[in-house]
């Protein structure tokens, strides 16, 4: 089989390494580490043309940004096979209101919210909350469109900013406000055929900038997977409330939701909460998630991108897995670029260890350099949580990049034992 996956980032690397186990693969556009073989001979290669123009079987879409636009659909129009939903099912994550307004039909439970396009209205909703507030874009903001704070002047100017369109254009001139949902959160990736839907292996991911959950959100710094609080029985109930009430009121509405379904959750004293649909999968969940699917993960794609889903979900190794995402000087607010990239080699050499690129490119003289926010993930699999932590740490500490940040925290609490993640109000 030959795969297109679409995308630059590691998410894209992580699938590619995957996809490749039984598929040749070619990403496009890639970065400076999709390209070689894997393990099993498999060819991966990146390349600049239309993906329209590349020869594949199947194309799995990695970012939200081409779904927005309708890629899927216009790849499905000329015959293609495509992992990733259309148009009108993108909409769960191009427009914040529209996924409240689809799961409040669903029945799904989730935060109290409203959907403001005026300062007025606003302050209003904002009245009638006690606090913390989370002030959310609209539109998509590359995972750094949300505010969480306790401080009520800051929440409005907040929303001043993202309503002018100063902070984040047309995508913030309306925002979601919503009440703050306080326990552990869990990323949930479902596999979807327009019928059925399997869940994948849950994740946490860790979304501020800073150790302890301090500073801005970010697109993503880290993951873990397992997560000890989410066993069978938590993923069962998610499935029940949450993802097959929203997947049923999508085919109410006549829309053929083909791809993966990312909910993500807050796991409250009430049970799971919705926080927000994701239409891809997440990165940097899928760093985490990918390389525990045992097996032949082009043909499950597949089956879910042709209507031919498993009615059971997909065998999963028993291995954990922690990911460690090095981002650049200046990240979040202004990354820089043209770093040169050390000890790669090295890090890769401990065990377990796979370095997946993100934002890098080559220099003119062929150099590794950064070229964006979050330049490499480095991921990690071992026995125990634990295990795979200690690695990928030991891993990160061998790469080197002027200005290079990383947490330090990343899987702590569920490396040392601990029952779950640490407590926190909802930032995703």
């Amino acid at each position: 089989m030959k795969v297109c996956v679409v995308g630059s980032g590691a998410r894209e690397h992580a699938l590619a390494l995957a996809l490749a186990r039984t598929a040749d693969v070619v990403v496009a556009p890639g970065n400076a580490g999709t390209t070689g073989r894997s393990p099993e001979g498999h060819a991966i290669a990146a390349s600049t043309s239309p993906v329209g123009e590349i020869p594949a079987d199947l194309v799995v879409v990695g970012p939200e940004g081409p779904l927005v636009d309708g890629l899927a659909d216009r790849l499905r129009a000329s015959g293609r096979a495509v992992l990733g939903p259309g148009a009108d099912g993108a909409r769960l994550e191009g427009s914040k209101a529209f996924m409240k307004e689809l799961a409040a039909a669903a029945g799904v439970p989730s935060a109290r919210h409203a959907t403001v396009d005026r300062f007025a209205d606003a302050v209003a909703f904002l009245d009638t909350l006690p606090g913390p507030y989370v002030v959310k874009t609209d539109g998509l903001a590359a995972g750094k469109g949300v505010l969480v704070t306790a401080e009520r002047a800051e929440a409005e100017a907040d929303v001043a900013a993202k309503l002018s369109g100063e902070a984040f254009g047309r995508a913030g001139r309306r925002v979601v406000l919503e009440e703050a949902m306080s326990g552990p959160e869990l990323s949930l990736l479902v596999l979807c055929d327009g019928e059925r839907a399997v869940p994948l292996p849950p994740a946490q991911d860790f979304k501020r900038v800073g150790d302890g959950d301090t500073g801005p959100n970010t697109g993503g710094m880290g993951a873990y997977s397992p997560v000890p609080l989410a066993d069978d029985g938590v993923v069962g109930e998610v499935m029940e409330r949450i993802v097959e009430p929203s997947l049923a009121e999508l085919r109410r509405r006549g829309i053929d939701y083909r791809g993966v379904l990312y909910a993500g959750l807050m796991l409250t004293e009430d049970g799971p909460r919705l926080v927000e649909f994701n239409v891809r999968l997440g990165d940097p969940e899928a760093q985490v998630v990918l390389p525990r699917l045992v097996g032949d993960v082009a043909e499950l794609f597949f089956r879910a991108a042709t209507g031919r889903l498993p009615a059971v979900a997909p065998e999963v190794s028993r291995d954990a897995a922690v990911s460690v995402v090095m981002a650049a000087a200046g990240y979040p607010a202004a990354a820089r670029s043209g770093d040169r990239i050390g000890g790669i080699e090295r890090a890769g050499t401990v065990e377990g260890v796979t370095i997946l690129h993100g934002a890098t490119a080559l220099d003119g003289s062929g150099r590794l350099v950064t070229a964006g926010g979050r330049v490499l993930s480095v991921t990690a699999v071992g026995a125990t949580i634990a295990d795979a932590r200690e690695r990928a740490y030991e891993a990160a500490g061998r790469i080197s990049f002027e200005g290079a940040q990383y947490r330090r925290d990343i899987a702590a609490p569920a490396g040392a034992g601990h029952a779950g993640p640490a407590t926190r109000v909802a930032a995703t």
